[in-house]
C-alpha cells in the first residue's frame, strides 16, 4: 500500500483497528474465492469476513437479487414493517432450512450484529424465566457488548469492561482440562441443592464448536447432556451458531449431527449471505413472551439484507450441501497430513469448513499469518486463547483447484515454520494447556464421538 494511505489511516482511523495490521494494503475489489488490492496483487481469502462470506465475495445470484432490489425502489429501511423483502426471507427460510428439519421457532429480527442477537436470547431467557444467572463456559465468544461480553471468556476482550460483567456462571468447555459430561452431572447437582452455592439458572450459553476460542468441537455425548442439564433446570438452551452456522460445520446448523433442541439459536455473520449486516433470533414458540415494542433496534428491518439472505438460502440444495462435504474431507485430509508429518508440533482442530492446525509455540502460528501467509498472497487467521490455531476458514463454495493449491502453498509455509526456531521454550504451549480446551477431536467428514 502505498505510504499516504497507510498515513491516512494511521491518522484518522482509531487504534482499535486490527486486521489492517496483518494485512497493510489497499483492498480493492474481490470475486468468489480472490481479493484485489489496488495495485493488483491477489490474495486467496481463507477468513471469509471472521465466517460473514460463507458464499464468498460477489457471488453473482446474491449480486442480482441486491441489484434488482435497489433498481425497483425497494425500502432499505424497514425498521419491522411487513415487507415484502422481509416475508421473501421469512418464506424460504421456512420451506428450505427449518421444515424439512421439522423445526418450529418464530423468528425475531434483533439489531443486525451477532452480539445484538446475543443480547436480545439472554434478555429474553431472564424474562422467560424470572431468573438471572447465565451459565457460560471456558473460551467462549459471545460478542464485545456487555451482556455478550459478560459470557465470553476472553481475558483481553472482558478486560475493558470489567465493572459491567455479572451474572454468569462459567463451567469447563467439553475437553477443559479432562472435563467431559460427568463434570455437568455435578454441576448439576450442585445447582439443583439449595446450598451448593448457584444462583438459579436463567438460560445456558453454548457453542457447539467455539470458534474464536480455539476450533474447540463438543462432542455429541457432551451437547446432548447439556441439553439435559438445561431442560432438568427450568433453564433455556441458546446455542450461539453465528460463526459455526449456515453451513461451516457441513450442515446448515452446528447442532443437528448432536440431536439437540435449542429453545433459542442466534444467527448472524452468514445468515446475511452477502456480507451485509443481519441477524436472526430463533424462538421456540412457547418462549416467545416479549410484548410488543419490548426489545427494538433501528437497523432491525435491513431489507437489502433480507433479500440477499433469501437469495442465499436458495442456493441450499444437494448439490451445494455435497459440495461442502467434499471441501470438508479435502480439508480434513490436509491437516491430518500435517498432524501426522509433524508430530507434536501440530495438532488437529475443528470440523467441517471450520478447521485448522494448532501449534506447539503459539508464536509460531502467529508466524504463518503475519510473516508468510499474507506475503504469499493468503489471508488467514488464528483464534485460541494464545492465538496458537491457524484457523482456515475459506468460502463453502471456493473453487476446488484453487482450494487445494492455496492449501499446498501453506504447507509448504507451516513446514518452514514450525521446524524452525522463531521462538523460545517461554512461549512453548505445554500440554497440560493443550489439554484443557482440546475438547473432542471431529473430523471434517462429520464422524462425531457420542
Amino acid at each position: 500500500m502505498h505510504a499516504r494511505h497507510e498515513d491516512a489511516f494511521a491518522r484518522h482511523e482509531s487504534e482499535v483497528r486490527y486486521y489492517c495490521r496483518r494485512l497493510p494494503r489497499l483492498l480493492s475489489s474481490a470475486r468468489g474465492s480472490v481479493v484485489i488490492d489496488s495495485e493488483g496483487a491477489q490474495f486467496v481469502d481463507f477468513l471469509s469476513a471472521c465466517g460473514s462470506l460463507n458464499y464468498g465475495h460477489n457471488h453473482p445470484a446474491l449480486i442480482r437479487a441486491a441489484i434488482d432490489y435497489l433498481l425497483k425502489d425497494g425500502i432499505a429501511a424497514g425498521l419491522d414493517f411487513h415487507t415484502e423483502a422481509k416475508l421473501g426471507f421469512i418464506e424460504a427460510f421456512e420451506s428450505k432450512i427449518l421444515s424439512p428439519r421439522g423445526m418450529r421457532y418464530r423468528m425475531q429480527f434483533p439489531g443486525p450484529t451477532g452480539a445484538s442477537c446475543v443480547e436480545a436470547a439472554l434478555k429474553l431467557a431472564r424474562k422467560a424465566t424470572g431468573r438471572m444467572n447465565v451459565v457460560a463456559f471456558t473460551n467462549a465468544f459471545h460478542g464485545v457488548s456487555a451482556g455478550a461480553l459478560a459470557v465470553t471468556g476472553s481475558a483481553a476482550s472482558r478486560k475493558s469492561a470489567q465493572g459491567t460483567l455479572g451474572h454468569v456462571t462459567r463451567i469447563p468447555y467439553d475437553g477443559y482440562l479432562g472435563s467431559d459430561s460427568s463434570d455437568i452431572a455435578r454441576f448439576e447437582a450442585m445447582a439443583a441443592d439449595p446450598s451448593g452455592g448457584i444462583d438459579p439458572v436463567a438460560a445456558v450459553v453454548v457453542e457447539c464448536v467455539q470458534g474464536e476460542g480455539g476450533l474447540n468441537v463438543a462432542s455429541v455425548g457432551w451437547l446432548q447432556a447439556i441439553a439435559g442439564m438445561a431442560r432438568r433446570l427450568g433453564a433455556l438452551l441458546i446455542v450461539d451458531d453465528i460463526q459455526a452456522g449456515c453451513g461451516r460445520t457441513g450442515t446448515f446448523f452446528s447442532f443437528e449431527r448432536s440431536g439437540i433442541t435449542a429453545d433459542l439459536v442466534c444467527l448472524a455473520k452468514s445468515i446475511g449471505g452477502y456480507g451485509l449486516p443481519m441477524s436472526l433470533l430463533l424462538i421456540a414458540p412457547e418462549r416467545d413472551v416479549w410484548l410488543p415494542g419490548e426489545h427494538t433496534g433501528t437497523f432491525r428491518g435491513n431489507s437489502l439484507a433480507f433479500v440477499t439472505a433469501a437469495a442465499a438460502v436458495g442456493l441450499w440444495d444437494d448439490a451445494f450441501a455435497e459440495g461442502i462435504r467434499e471441501r470438508s474431507e479435502t480439508l480434513d485430509h490436509w491437516c491430518v497430513d500435517l498432524e501426522h508429518e509433524l508430530a507434536d508440533l501440530l495438532f488437529r482442530r475443528g470440523i467441517g469448513m471450520m478447521q485448522g492446525l494448532e501449534f506447539s509455540r503459539a508464536s509460531q502460528a502467529s508466524a504463518v499469518v503475519a510473516d508468510r501467509a499474507a506475503e504469499a498472497g493468503i489471508i488467514v487467521e488464528c483464534c485460541g486463547p494464545r492465538e496458537e490455531v491457524l484457523k482456515i476458514m475459506p468460502a463453502l463454495n471456493i473453487e476446488m483447484p484453487l482450494f487445494v493449491e492455496t492449501l499446498d502453498k501453506l504447507s509448504a509455509i507451516i513446514r518452514s515454520v514450525a521446524t524452525s526456531d522463531l521462538s523460545t521454550d517461554s512461549d512453548k504451549v505445554m500440554p497440560w494447556i493443550r489439554a484443557e480446551r482440546r475438547g473432542t477431536r471431529i473430523s471434517g467428514t462429520m464422524d462425531v464421538e457420542s
